[in-house]
């Protein structure tokens, strides 16, 4: 799916009627959203028996079982899947769920829908905590510890299904439970079952609720061998099977280069145990970290190496802003901050929750205001932030004030799930689990492949070893070997802290300005922070302090006297240095073979539009997440889980589109098309 320059708005809520019973009906397709008669009963008897979960989540051999659906509707069908799970005995494999809606439903519709069953009142309660606004998109919603994963893409099927199937097969049953054929016709078409059959991995089983015939033969028609069983209650039949032969991805207009080839091993040994189990991280910084507690997640033993201390380098600063970014029109760089936002801040509000992050001294999400100077922006976003209220409103000075606890010179955008955070605390709290192995003072590291693993070595000595390695270093991955081509810059910021006091002390929120300022910590405001490129100094500078000063003053008016009487020589603060890319997205996915991959896309050189059909060549199970900017807070989480996920070979929470926009093949595809390479 392209949205390129189109223009930004929320997704379109359902539009309900209410029954006088309390059962929800939709207004826009004319039908009902489970069975009037017993809707728990029905969701069982079709959905889980007819894909006999119960059965295959005790006898299954992958570390994860993983159920699409079509059509979350009031997440019913999750909600008795993840009540089965919980029942189950250990082990059990972790579960994951993907279910693609185009019309969800307002959070107060689903509160009102799911008191209808109070059987599931615990569930559901923790699904409405984590209900996302309508912002398009996907939205990964971590679940009972990271042992349950819910993928919510607000989509036309349309456009998800054949980006979920474009990756690889990743399901293993299928939940086909869009409205009724006769009052939904895009839900049943022939492309879209050829997505379904191409996103399921060998034997996967499907059950729907309708018997109509065109079904059953679309169905048959992509490989799934399909049988009538009885319906539940006045329907007398219903459709379920299972995927006889794999079905190749349906095609698109464009070339695969994001995708690896898989290596004949690969191809002749298609098991289960070739997932990894053990992984070197390199970095102990937020993308380090974040990627470590990914992996762990999903069980994974995996061993973080950084040549200084944890969080020694950019992700060191005291205090940093929960950032994302606005537009009136979509663009990769504005979908995946929104994206990368939200999923942050799920994370922060779930450590905060479980006790790893203390509020106060880690950090306080008590939202944040961010300054805009373009008011006929703000007021064209306004309307459309109305849908939105989770994500941000815009707000005058004096409204912001109140929130604030300052007045800032102009208006901008209030996010209420935002805030402050130290990164050193977040690095320390990712790290906390029985899987995750932190070495420190590891000097300076190189990776080598020896046999079916990755070597970590100063010198000649080994350090660790992983079946696979992401780097995660900065600037620095660009001198791991294969990586010497990374596009990445240095860009040198200068931090200032300045003590607290009465003035400084009504702030109550996060401030992004020119620069940014949040409450203080420990008697402190960490404030900045400036921006130079191609500046390598790493001592601390007057005019820097000045220059984070003027900026802060600029912002707050009334605080320009007080800030007018600070002595910079008496002041202290921080010097990092970001790492950003050419179009300041990050740099994450696994590593191209340079040479190659300059081979297989070779033909771009003289027809930059022309597809190739043929996947990449990559390096075998190594991986890079680095270019985070000055936004690793925010974007460091949901890039841990693609990373994650695409390892796993599990279902990605990113459009395909965002996730060739993050590639690290992008520059040299790039460079192909404009014939510097």
């Amino acid at each position: 799916m392209n949205r390129e320059n189109t223009p930004w708005a929320p997704v379109t809520p359902a539009q309900l009627e209410w029954t006088d019973e309390g059962d929800p009906l939709s207004s826009t397709f004319g039908d009902v959203y489970y069975s009037r008669e017993d809707g728990i009963a029905e969701s069982t008897h079709v959905f889980l028996e007819g894909n006999k979960l119960a059965e295959r989540l005790v006898n299954g051999d992958r570390g994860s079982f993983c159920i699409g659906e079509t059509g979350f509707g009031t997440g019913l069908n999750f909600l008795l899947t993840w009540q089965l799970w919980r029942g189950l005995p250990q082990p059990r494999p972790r579960l994951h769920y993907v279910s693609v809606e185009m019309f969800p439903l307002l959070r107060a519709d689903l509160e009102r829908a799911l008191a209808t069953w109070p059987s599931l009142a615990p569930l559901a309660e923790s699904l409405l905590a984590h209900w996302p606004d309508l912002l398009p998109g996907q939205h990964r919603v971590i679940l009972d510890d990271g042992q349950v994963t819910l993928d919510l893409w607000w989509e036309d099927v349309a456009a998800a299904l054949p980006d979920i199937a474009s990756t690889g097969p990743s399901i293993d049953a299928w939940f086909l439970d869009g409205f009724a054929p006769a009052c939904n016709e895009a839900m049943w078409r022939p492309e879209l079952y050829r997505a379904i059959a191409a996103a399921s991995r060998q034997g996967a089983s499907f059950a729907t609720f309708t018997a109509a015939g065109h079904v059953r033969r679309g169905l048959q028609d992509c490989g799934f061998q399909v049988e009538k069983a009885p319906g539940f209650g006045h329907k007398r039949e219903c459709l379920r099977g299972s995927l006889a032969h794999a079905v190749e991805a349906p095609t698109h207009d464009y070339t695969p280069w994001d995708l690896p080839r898989k290596s004949p091993h690969e191809l002749l040994n298609p098991s289960p145990q070739l997932t990894p189990k053990t992984a070197l991280v390199i970095g102990a910084g937020l993308a380090g970290c974040s990627t470590a507690a990914a992996l762990a997640r999903r069980g994974l033993v995996v061993k973080v190496l950084d040549a200084g201390a944890l969080a020694g380098e950019a992700s060191g600063n005291e205090q940093g802003i929960l950032y994302t970014r606005l537009s009136r029109r979509h663009s990769v760089l504005t979908d995946f901050a929104l994206q990368s936002f939200t999923c942050a801040a799920a994370l922060y509000r779930g450590l905060f929750a479980n006790g790893r992050l203390c509020a106060g001294v880690d950090g306080e999400l008590c939202g944040s205001f961010h300054q805009q100077s373009d008011a006929d922006e703000r007021a064209l976003l306004a309307e459309q932030l109305k849908s939105l209220p989770q994500l941000a409103a815009v707000l005058e000075p004096e409204e912001a004030e109140s929130l604030l606890g300052v007045r800032p010179r102009e208006g901008g955008y209030w996010f209420p799930a935002s805030g402050w955070l130290r990164p050193p605390s977040v690095c320390t709290a990712l790290l906390d689990h029985p899987n995750i192995q932190l070495i420190e003072h590891c000097g300076a590291l190189s990776l080598v492949r020896e046999l079916d693993h990755w070597t970590a070595r100063n010198g000649q000595e080994a350090i660790a070893t992983g079946s696979l390695a992401i780097i995660c270093t900065g600037t620095a991955a660009s001198r791991f070997e294969g990586l010497e081509w990374l596009p990445t810059q240095a860009i040198r910021g200068q931090t200032s802290h300045l003590p607290a006091n009465s003035q400084f002390d009504t702030l109550r929120a996060g401030f992004c300005h020119e620069g940014y300022i949040a409450p203080a910590r420990n008697g402190e405001h960490c404030i900045g922070a400036t921006f130079n490129l191609k500046d390598s100094e790493t001592s601390l500078r007057h005019d820097d302090h000045r220059q984070n000063l003027e900026r802060l003053a600029s912002a707050v008016p009334r605080w320009r006297e007080l800030i007018a009487a600070i002595d910079v020589e008496h002041i202290s603060g921080r010097v990092g240095f970001r790492c950003a890319s050419p179009d300041y997205l990050p740099i994450a996915g696994p590593v191209p073979a340079r040479d190659a991959f300059l081979h297989d896309y070779a033909g771009l050189r003289k027809n930059a539009k022309q597809t190739i059909p043929a996947l990449g060549s990559y390096m075998t199970d190594l991986y890079v997440n680095t270019a985070h900017g000055s936004r690793g807070l925010s974007s460091t989480p949901l890039v841990a889980e693609i990373l994650a996920s695409q390892i796993c070979e599990e279902p990605i929470p990113m459009s395909r589109e965002l996730q060739r926009a993050l590639s690290p093949a992008r520059f040299l595809v790039r460079d192909l098309a404009r014939g510097r390479i």
